[in-house]
């Protein structure tokens, strides 16, 4: 096998730290670059894993820096930054990553790739990448992965030797060639995030409930009509339903959701959307980015995305220190009469 990549994690924060923490758990020399409360936790605490399946780690020497110019040493730089942050982390990168280095994006969102490369031009390669699974952070250093699934990326050639390397592991990776049409397959499931953070609950215990998977069943029929008129056909990004069906399946009675579809998605009882985790930490959150995608390509097409526009509200109301809704409360906000 040849020598391992060097990985720098840009914006190690839950996702990063567990992708980074995996993968250096797996054997490939990862550095991180994240925000000093985290990093303090890191050094005090060692990096603690953990998954779903019961898979567990500890790294107690962990190479963790707050400032930007370990990307310099790095053959492939991950970008795990909130979405927001995104020009931010190319400018970083541009100033201190080493020219040829391989940029992929493991971002929420459609259009943080294109940010991306106008920002880096022709120094760096961009690769487009997914994460569909969710990752809490329990404190201590202690990141859980608490939804089954493995990482997607663009399938090229350097990343079939850290494909392998990684392979059968929490972060496992897998290559495709149709990476675009998964983004907005993803960003379809990713419109649960902001029912999620508006619940103030589990994501489990959200999921168990008729009227907030309503919101969220109103928000993915929206979404689709906008794919259709755009000409995009999102692609599944693990195996499941169909994504056409999916408001069907979220808006069926609790009973029958509860007893026969949400044990096929494999959620433990710490799993909660980054989201939630950003209005309970008091950070802006990624929603222009996620239903703000909808907004933006209703406009374009001369439509309006109504259902995804309040919940854009909704959530710029808990960002200003709105408490959490119940399942009706979100119910009638977001559908009215519905």
């Amino acid at each position: 096998m040849s020598e391992a990549p060097r990985i720098a994690v840009l914006g190690a924060g839950s996702v990063g730290c567990f992708i980074g923490g995996a993968w250096a758990a797996a054997g490939l020399p990862v550095t991180f670059v994240g925000r000093p409360a985290i990093a303090k936790d890191v050094h005090e605490h060692g990096l603690k894993l953990s998954d779903n399946r019961g898979w567990t780690a500890k790294l107690a020497a962990v190479d963790f820096s707050c400032v930007p110019e370990p990307l310099s040493d790095a053959d492939i730089i991950l970008v795990t930054v909130k979405s927001g942050a995104t020009a931010d982390a190319a400018r970083d990168i541009a100033e201190h990553g080493r020219s040829g280095a391989l940029v992929i994006s493991f971002q929420n969102g459609v259009s943080k790739v294109d940010i991306l490369e106008r920002a880096l031009g022709s120094r760096f390669r961009v690769a487009r990448g997914l994460v569909p699974f969710n990752v809490a952070y329990l404190g201590h250093g202690h990141f859980h992965k608490g939804v089954a699934g493995e990482l997607l990326a663009e399938d090229r050639p350097e990343f079939r030797a850290l494909a392998e390397r990684v392979q059968g592991g929490p972060a496992a990776l897998r290559l495709s060639g149709d990476m675009l049409d998964l983004a907005w397959g993803k960003l379809l499931i990713n419109l649960n995030n902001a029912v999620n953070a508006l619940s103030g609950q589990p994501l489990l215990d959200e999921l168990r409930q008729r009227d907030y998977r309503r919101v969220v069943a109103a928000c993915q029929r929206e979404a689709l009509k906008l794919y259709r008129r755009a000409g995009i056909t999102p692609a599944r990004v693990g195996p499941g339903l169909p994504l056409r069906l999916l408001p069907s399946v979220l808006d069926s009675p609790d009973w029958l959701f509860n007893r026969l579809f949400i044990k096929a998605w494999k959620i433990d009882d710490k799993a909660r959307s980054s989201m939630s985790d950003d209005l309970a930490h008091g950070r802006k959150t990624e929603i222009d980015h996620l239903n703000g995608e909808l907004v933006r390509l209703a406009e374009g097409l001369g439509r309006d995305a109504p259902v995804n526009r309040r919940i854009i509200a909704l959530v710029r109301a808990a960002e200003d220190g709105a408490p959490p809704l119940s399942p009706a409360a979100l119910r009638r906000a977001a559908l009215g009469g519905r």
